[in-house]
């Protein structure tokens, strides 16, 4: 059993980039997909699809490399069940100065660190990617 399935997304993603997979499976949840909606919306993979395979449905993410080298440069878990890190809408972090992003889980759902900013909500940091 797994005690930190994003933990697990993320170390998937990085290995799979090191291994040079064009794709990469793993059990699906809501929060994932969300999370795999983010990265697709600001261009991190080329797509990803919740596959139903009879039981629980897996989540495929197709990863993208430029010049034979990963988009994504690193994923880093910010929250751990361990030790919880929230912030107020104040202390939102810019990650590499603008050039990666936060993500943030709020009352309003899993958004970025730009959205949380206009939206005007802080929530838990899930973790950074640049």
């Amino acid at each position: 059993m797994l005690t930190d399935p994003i933990a697990d997304l993320l170390t998937r993603i990085r290995n799979a980039q090191m291994a040079r997979h064009r794709r990469v499976d793993m059990p699906v949840s809501k929060l994932k997909v969300e999370v795999a909606r983010l990265l697709k919306e600001n261009h991190y993979i080329h797509d990803y699809k919740v596959l139903d395979d009879g039981r629980f449905g897996q989540l495929r993410l197709y990863l993208k490399y430029y010049q034979e080298k990963p988009v994504i440069r690193e994923l880093r878990r910010i929250s751990k069940p361990g030790l919880r890190k929230y912030v107020g809408v104040e202390e939102i972090p810019r990650v590499r100065n603008g050039l990666g992003m936060a993500v943030l889980s709020t009352s309003r759902g899993v958004m970025t660190d730009r959205e949380a900013r206009a939206a005007k909500v802080g929530g838990e940091v899930i973790a950074y990617v640049w």
